[in-house]
């Protein structure tokens, strides 16, 4: 995540003033990388089901250093865009792969665990990301190309260290069990349709609200970074106390549906700011931002119980695939979603937007409930 973030950062940049290539050429380049990826996670995921997740883990962690090494050494847009789909592709295969092992190393309390996975992760990618603003601010080839680099040695250290971790043995299926359970399970996939709805709220700090800020209200343009700011503070801080007690199915079912209301009060609180003064929209912005990460919260622990909860040991990486594949494609729709509602709309649409929020987390215990009693143990149902 460290370099990841001296990367993502930085790309667009680097591709348009060092490369040379158009902004149209890598916005293209990078969608279709998004809708590629999209399709690794699930096959990638049964095969670490089938052939252990450490090694299929660390194969895809090579192939990210390589293909990323490569980028400095692109001077095409035929070439850019097979170097960024290989990443994107390694990368999705990467997360389904994970999953096996966050279950494997997880210990008695998983969900504490992948909550300090996730605060870990945000403050290295936050990191990862200021200094990033040092290349940007030189804006030099050599500056980029140690962007590049970093990202590159960043795979290269973690491949060392998952060498480092005992390998896990698959876990053998049930007799006529198919190959492809995922794709049968319709309560978890209804599950990851709401969870990728849900998923837009992502890219409302880092895409609506700069946007907002700049052409609708008075607030100073130097409040762009500082939300983000607030959101990784309250992230590294609290996501492992707002985990507590998200254990089980219905749990985490209840927290998608705190975080849909949290969610509609940050939207409503930053669509109130479009004719404020300037020191009242910050302050207004901020506690928006503040109601908004505390939805975030809910929702990632309660998105992980589910992807965890719900998938059979034995196909955990095909689950994460699946659950992968939905939040890509939310990823995806997204900027067109939040363009449409929160800019072109105005206020109104930063209330629609909520109020889809809201109405997905009423859904979810419902649906949640209806995959626990497809599951095992019947108890969890309850």
């Amino acid at each position: 995540m460290l370099g990841s973030g001296l990367f993502m950062a930085s790309a667009v940049l680097f591709f348009t003033r060092s490369v040379g290539l158009p902004l149209t050429q890598v916005a293209l380049g990078l969608g279709a990388a998004a809708l590629v990826g999209t399709v690794a996670g699930i096959p990638t995921g049964h095969l670490a089901d089938r052939r252990g997740p450490r090694e299929i883990y660390l194969l895809t962690l090579v192939i990210r250093a390589v293909t990323t090494a490569a980028l400095a050494f692109v001077h095409t847009f035929w070439l850019f865009v097979v170097l960024v789909c290989l990443t994107q592709l390694a990368h999705s295969a990467g997360g389904a792969s994970r999953g096996p092992l966050v279950r494997g190393f997880g210990g008695t309390n998983p969900a504490s665990y992948r909550a300090y996975l996730r605060s870990v992760a945000n403050l290295a990618g936050c990191g990862g990301a200021l200094a990033a603003g040092v290349a940007v601010q030189l804006d030099t080839r050599a500056a980029y190309l140690a962007l590049i680099a970093g990202n590159a040695i960043s795979f290269v250290a973690c491949a060392a260290i998952i060498t480092r971790l005992p390998s896990l043995p698959p876990i053998p299926a049930p007799q006529m069990t198919g190959r492809w359970i995922a794709l049968r399970d319709k309560p978890y996939m209804a599950v990851t349709v709401l969870d990728a709805i849900m998923g837009i709220q992502g890219q409302v700090l880092v895409f609506a609200l700069p946007v907002w800020i700049i052409s609708q209200t008075n607030a100073p343009r130097w409040f762009v970074g500082m939300a983000v700011l607030v959101n990784t503070a309250l992230v590294a801080a609290l996501q492992v106390r707002a985990s507590r007690g998200i254990d089980t199915s219905p749990a985490a079912g209840r927290a998608m549906r705190r975080s849909g209301l949290a969610f509609l009060i940050g939207m409503a609180l930053i669509a109130a700011t479009s004719n404020m003064p300037g020191w009242l929209a910050v302050t207004v912005m901020t506690l928006g931002v503040a109601a908004h990460t505390v939805g975030e919260l809910w929702h990632a622990a309660g998105s992980l119980e589910l992807q965890f909860r719900l998938a059979p040991a034995h196909a955990q990486g095909q689950y994460t695939g699946i659950s992968g594949l939905g939040t890509g494609l939310g990823n995806v729709a997204a900027p067109s979603i939040l363009g449409l509602l929160c800019i072109a709309w105005g206020a109104p649409g930063w209330l629609l937007m909520g109020g889809i929020f809201v109405a997905v987390g009423l859904a979810a215990p419902a649906v949640v409930r209806w995959s626990a009693r497809t599951r095992p143990d019947p108890a969890e149902a309850v």
